[in-house]
């Protein structure tokens, strides 16, 4: 059992860093999909993604959910509501990435627990731990240090912040899981979406079939980019520990913001450094506020177990 649980472990955590992996490598994506402009790309993401999924949901055979789905008007405004808040952050991210914003965009998933977080407490009236009061605080402050360098708040940065922060609460109230929130998503998104391109395509001004074989592939490929690490990130949530996953999590935008300096070229003015060093100190309060109340939560269940071998035996 041990050799098992270890070798699921190990299956969990290299599908873990598959999926940020993924998520963390995506600028060098979208560059390659131009002369397409970025609501072009938005709109080819989401009829293919929905093509992706739908194809693996056949293979599956796992289409019950949409039933259930159907009969429950509310659930089904939650996914509408989702719906229209990831097309934002998708739109602004792959806009901020093609217009030569990728520390900026970077700096919005640094900054996404931190949203998460107060967003919890304006919303859901959840109480702060003093370190994670701090944490909020440091971060605040950072966004007004790199409003004073911007000379106008990093209105990327936040937008892909709040956007993601809310389509996760909203997904945690919707209960479905990763391939079929983003099957019922993109079957909202579809009609919109496929209406744009056939718009365009009447305009002239679509680039899939104009720009040769190779490029509408690309655009093709944009369903499996978008689906190929929620898959990943679903094989591994299954089986490693939440704490392990929200320390993974930091390497998506931490692989961003390595190629917006090092491969993209993009400036990085004292105030950015000093704006992005306090998100960083925030980003460690956390982590290790985290780790101390997972620790003391351990402690406390110890002497449980100790005290009922039986149940043990048993289990």
């Amino acid at each position: 059992m041990t050799g098992t649980s270890r070798g699921e472990r190990h299956i969990g955590l290299l599908n873990g860093f598959a999926a940020y992996g993924m998520w963390g490598l995506v600028p060098l994506f979208w560059p390659l999909l131009k002369p397409a402009g970025a609501v072009e790309i938005l709109a080819h993401r989401m009829v293919w993604s929905l093509v992706f999924v739908g194809a693996a949901l056949v293979v599956m055979r796992r289409w019950a959910w949409a039933g259930e789905l159907l009969r429950q008007p509310r659930r089904l405004g939650l996914v509408a509501v989702a719906a229209a808040v990831i097309t934002v952050n998708w739109g602004v991210y792959i806009w901020s990435v093609n217009s030569g914003h990728v520390v900026e965009a970077s700096l919005g998933y640094f900054i996404n627990p931190l949203v998460t977080i107060a967003m919890g407490v304006l919303i859901l009236k959840e109480r702060l731990r003093p370190v994670q009061w701090v944490a909020v605080g440091t971060g605040f402050a950072a966004v007004v240090v790199l409003t004073v360098g911007y000379g106008q708040p990093p209105w990327i940065s936040l937008t892909l912040a709040f956007s993601f922060a809310t389509y996760g609460l909203v997904k945690k109230k919707v209960g479905l899981g990763g391939i079929e929130s983003l099957a019922a998503e993109t079957a909202i998104q579809f009609l919109p979406a496929a209406g744009y391109l056939l718009w365009l395509s009447s305009r002239g001004a679509s680039t899939f079939a104009s720009q040769g074989v190779g490029h509408g592939a690309l655009l093709a490929a944009t369903g499996v980019v978008t689906a190929l690490p929620l898959v990943c990130f679903g094989a591994a949530a299954i089986r490693v520990p939440l704490s392990t996953l929200g320390l993974l999590q930091y390497l998506a935008p931490v692989f961003q913001f390595l190629l917006g300096v090092l491969y993209f070229h993009e400036a990085m003015p004292v105030e950015r450094w000093a704006g992005f060093a306090l998100v960083w100190v925030a980003l460690c309060l956390l982590t290790w506020d985290a780790w101390r109340s997972a620790a003391r939560l351990a402690r406390v269940r110890v002497p449980k177990l100790e005290a009922a071998p039986s149940a043990a035996v048993d289990a």
